[in-house]
């Protein structure tokens, strides 16, 4: 395998990268170093890739490049890069979204559309769903999304979609359902409580905390995104869920647990555009991929732990 990873100093991307180079594949990874948070946090992630034989880093938006260029040579791209978050998606930020995660992704399948390759991987998500779908959620439900985050990440999903009808882009989707781990970026979820820990500060807790999320191991999800690019039917979406669905507020006890710290709330009012709940049948994934996460919530957060203790001693 010849690969092509776009976002891949990011938390995913770079773990994938990590994975595939253990596979014996070649690497050619593109980042833009957008400022949705550090670089230097990005620059960490690279550390145990830069230098590697088989690994190859292009910086440049995917909006600017010679992507023709880039993707000589390839056999597999995944998609990873994308302007992420939710609750900053709003507002005149919604152009930075639709920029980096609609016309980024057109402009990518336009390429490939020209080139022989044998898979190219769309990191979605589970964000497409909206709260109308039923639970758990299956990839025929009608798609609703409730953040201009959900609609750019399903406009890009749609355009895997065409590209494969009209091009015969080998196109898959996986709809990732809330990825945690270590390289967890720093405004998600986990990692901000994670830090509040450290700090000796409460947890933010926006709405009543009944909310739900299925949880997904990164390295669960990686395993998922590279059986995709071999077993993956073109044309069609998966859902990646870890199979951890548990509300905010035994979240808060399992982060007590794991650390062994003291754990204080602080409530707030919901936010805009965050989904009540989400838990995703995989049927597809372990029909199609073999799809099985090993990693449990408690096994996952303790290994996040770990990391964010070393990162931050």
């Amino acid at each position: 395998m010849r690969a092509l990873v776009t976002g891949g100093a990011g938390f995913i991307g770079s773990t994938l990268s990590e994975r595939l180079l253990e596979q014996g594949a070649s690497v050619r990874v593109i980042d833009a170093f957008t400022d949705f948070y550090p670089r230097p946090l990005k620059e960490r992630n690279l550390e145990n890739l830069r230098g590697r034989a088989g690994y190859e880093f292009i910086e440049g938006d995917l909006r600017d490049l010679d992507l023709s260029a880039a993707l000589d040579g390839v056999t597999h791209v995944f998609h990873l890069a994308a302007q992420a978050g939710v609750r900053r998606s709003w507002g005149k930020e919604f152009q930075v979204y639709t920029g980096l995660n609609v016309d980024s992704t057109q402009r990518l399948l336009e390429a490939c559309a020209t080139k022989p390759i044998e898979r190219l991987v769309y990191a979605s998500s589970s964000s497409v769903y909206g709260d109308e779908v039923a639970i758990p959620m299956t990839e025929t439900a009608l798609p609703q999304p409730v953040s201009p985050y959900g609609v750019t990440k399903l406009a890009a999903e749609q355009l895997c979609h065409l590209y494969f009808v009209n091009y015969g882009v080998p196109a898959v989707s996986l709809r990732y359902f809330t990825v945690y781990g270590p390289r967890q970026r720093p405004d998600m979820g986990f990692h901000r409580f994670f830090s509040a820990v450290l700090a000796g500060q409460p947890l933010i807790q926006f709405g009543d905390g009944l909310q739900t999320r299925d949880f997904t191991f990164v390295a669960d999800a990686v395993t998922a995104t590279a059986t995709a690019a071999v077993r993956g039917v073109p044309g069609r979406v998966y859902n990646i869920g870890g199979g951890s669905r548990v509300s905010l507020r035994e979240v808060f006890d399992l982060i007590a647990r794991v650390s062994g710290r003291k754990v204080t709330i602080d409530q707030q009012g919901p936010q805009k555009g965050d989904m009540r709940d989400t838990y995703a049948d995989t049927t597809l994934a372990r029909q199609d991929l073999a799809f099985a996460p090993s990693v449990t919530l408690e096994e996952g957060l303790r290994a996040m732990w770990r990391w964010m203790e070393a990162t931050n001693a």
